[in-house]
């Protein structure tokens, strides 16, 4: 064992520019980090001194203090699940649907069926907007309001003064059920409990559940449970998973709990793998191209890197990566397919550098396999050996 802890960060949509296959889903030209950069003129000198903005170009640098390269996802969705699939090793061929002009009536009615509840709204929304447009008549009516965010989900939420959390995670899980077929193989269900009075409407994160499939075959985050490592998961990591493969969730309703609960397992003893999500990167700013708000973001998540560095140990491996795109400048509010930043960082590196690029995600589980001596993942290379 070359690392005793490894931590992995994911910034949730912070892709590095277009794919080759960028043009399979119109997404010629996307961007995240760099047009964001262009935009805002990002200050972030700590992500700058462990290669961060190096990954826009890839020359080589040798003045950095971590190795720096892109990785090209290969797994057919841009979506999240597709992403954290292929990050722990898992090849996924069939894309999980999106439904960004409104569920098919089939969904819908299926949903009239099992809840014995009528449906409203079945629209993209990436905010409280609907909740504050519906939230009256869901109340007055015992409505179930229905959308998207324009990723692979489908989103239930009601007022639970109106219908109670434990009521409503039974119909998410009825709805569940519904969106397994192919032709409606959605990602996540959620439920969205709100409260609140007309036009103060406000969501109830601490009722928030996530509903989403379980991993077709066993990752290397079940190979460390199996061979008793830790696998700790912040932010939305469990519900990416739904729990398969995790020993220990913590929950973080946005980026500043997710990183102030990371800094805070730096400090526990334990051997094994932590994984933390940053997901207002994604929800909050690229699904709204909100452009500033996104490079704000991390300028933010800038501040707490000397914190983070500072915490490791000498036997710790970070690593930072993204599992797809969102470039805030692009059209509409979908995700994009792009490559995403890999950033690894230990105390102990002599002369990091830049690293040549992966062709998938899922070297990085194969570098945490190959670091705890366990079984390979059914693709990617470890690049354990390219770390002195």
């Amino acid at each position: 064992m070359k690392f005793k802890r490894i931590f992995l960060m994911v910034l949730d949509s912070l892709g590095v520019g277009e794919t080759t296959d960028a043009i399979n889903f119109q997404d010629n030209g996307a961007n995240t980090l760099g047009h964001i950069n262009e935009k805002c003129d990002l200050f972030i000198p700590n992500l700058k001194k462990i290669g961060f903005l190096d990954t826009l170009n890839l020359n080589d640098n040798n003045n950095v203090e971590a190795y720096y390269t892109i990785a090209k996802p290969i797994n057919a969705g841009k979506d999240t699940l597709n992403g954290h699939y292929e990050i722990v090793g898992l090849k996924n061929d069939i894309p999980f649907q999106t439904f960004n002009k409104g569920f098919t009536y089939d969904i819908l009615a299926g949903i009239e069926e099992v809840t014995g509840r009528s449906v409203i709204g079945n629209s993209c929304c990436n905010d409280d907007s609907i909740i504050q447009e519906l939230g009256e008549r869901q109340y007055n009516y015992g409505s179930l309001i229905i959308y998207t965010s324009a990723d692979s989900d489908l989103q239930v939420a009601a007022h639970e003064d109106c219908i109670p959390i434990a009521t409503l995670h039974e119909y998410c899980e009825r709805i569940r059920a519904l969106t397994l077929k192919e032709d409606r193989r959605i990602a996540r269900v959620i439920a969205r409990p709100f409260n609140g009075t007309p036009g103060k409407y406000k969501f109830n994160h601490v009722g928030r559940k996530d509903y989403a499939v379980k991993p077709p075959k066993r990752t290397i985050l079940d190979k460390l449970i199996e061979n008793n490592y830790n696998v700790i998961g912040i932010g939305k990591i469990n519900d990416v998973f739904d729990g398969q493969g995790i020993n220990k969730v913590i929950r973080a309703n946005n980026n500043t709990e997710a990183i102030n609960k990371f800094t805070d397992i730096i400090d526990k003893n334990f051997t094994g793998l932590c994984m933390v999500n940053l997901s207002d990167f994604d929800s909050l700013y690229g699904h709204t191209r909100d452009v500033e708000g996104y490079g704000r973001a991390i300028e933010e998540l800038d501040v707490d890197i000397p914190i983070i560095l500072n915490k490791l140990d000498l036997d710790d491996l970070l690593i930072i990566t993204a599992d797809h795109g969102n470039d805030p400048t692009f059209t509409g509010n979908d995700h994009t397919r792009e490559n995403v930043p890999i950033i690894i960082y230990s105390r102990n590196f002599k002369n990091p550098k830049r690293l040549d690029q992966f062709d998938t995600l899922a070297n990085i589980g194969a570098t945490i396999a190959d670091n705890f001596d366990i079984e390979k993942p059914e693709i990617g290379e470890s690049i354990l050996n390219k770390l002195s």
